[in-house]
């Protein structure tokens, strides 16, 4: 078993900071001092259901990466992303079907507009799913004054979603290989952790409120969860 752990915390480095989360609970407690994290008492959910602490589309607790957070309209419910990457990955698999995207202020903590954001990419602080930082601000001269604390290009939102759009095609390999490793984790964990479920899951956010709420593994967290979350969200 600590073999396997170890495997989980080499693969944790050996990709992007959003691949892999650090210990917490549901709630984000007790996580690992990230520039991404907030104290869940400034957090903001907007979307809903079992699974409304989780990214719908790779799986990641939300307040752990809340700065860099979007939203958006999906035409039925809004849903709530980790990242960029994440909101652009799905909007492209659903031909543009995302409305109203709002993101995270870094400054504020707030939700805001992500088409009037200033947004500095390519800072020295570590992105979200991607190798590439992407950081919004309500207000231009924040963004400015954060690219010249730790580096990075003051974007528009327009340039940002399309560095994003160009980027997602060698991001989403890299990560399907990572996750491909994580989930092989998962499952020897599962094997030897957890109560056996013959449920079958849409996602690795479904999977994981699952997991939790049915206490499947106990008060399995962090990586851990996500690692059988991925398993059991593909099997």
């Amino acid at each position: 078993m600590k073999k396997i752990i170890a495997g989980i915390l080499v693969l944790s480095t050996l990709v992007f900071a959003g691949m892999g989360e650090p210990k917490g609970d549901a709630q984000g407690n007790n996580q690992m001092e990230m520039f991404q994290s907030v104290d869940m008492n400034k957090v903001t959910i907007m979307q809903g259901g079992k699974a409304k602490m989780f990214c719908p589309a790779c799986g990641m607790n939300l307040p752990m990466f809340y700065k860099t957070n979007h939203a958006a309209n999906n035409g039925e419910h809004v849903e709530q992303y980790c990242s960029l990457h994440c909101l652009v990955e799905t909007n492209m698999k659903n031909k543009g079907i995302l409305k109203d995207i709002i993101v995270v202020d870094v400054t504020t903590l707030e939700f805001i507009d992500a088409r009037t954001a200033s947004y500095v990419v390519g800072s020295s602080k570590k992105g979200t799913m991607s190798m590439v930082s992407k950081y919004a601000f309500a207000k231009k001269e924040d963004a400015q004054d954060f690219a010249k604390k730790f580096g990075g290009k003051v974007e528009n939102f327009d340039e940002t979603y399309k560095i994003a759009s160009n980027s997602m095609e060698k991001e989403m390999k890299m990560i399907a290989e990572k996750q491909a490793m994580m989930a092989q984790k998962g499952e020897m964990m599962y094997n030897k952790m957890c109560k056996k479920t013959d449920l079958k899951f849409k996602s690795t956010a479904e999977a994981k409120a699952y997991i939790q709420s049915n206490k499947l593994c106990g008060d399995m967290s962090g990586k851990k969860l996500q690692a059988v979350g991925i398993y059991l969200g593909r099997r």
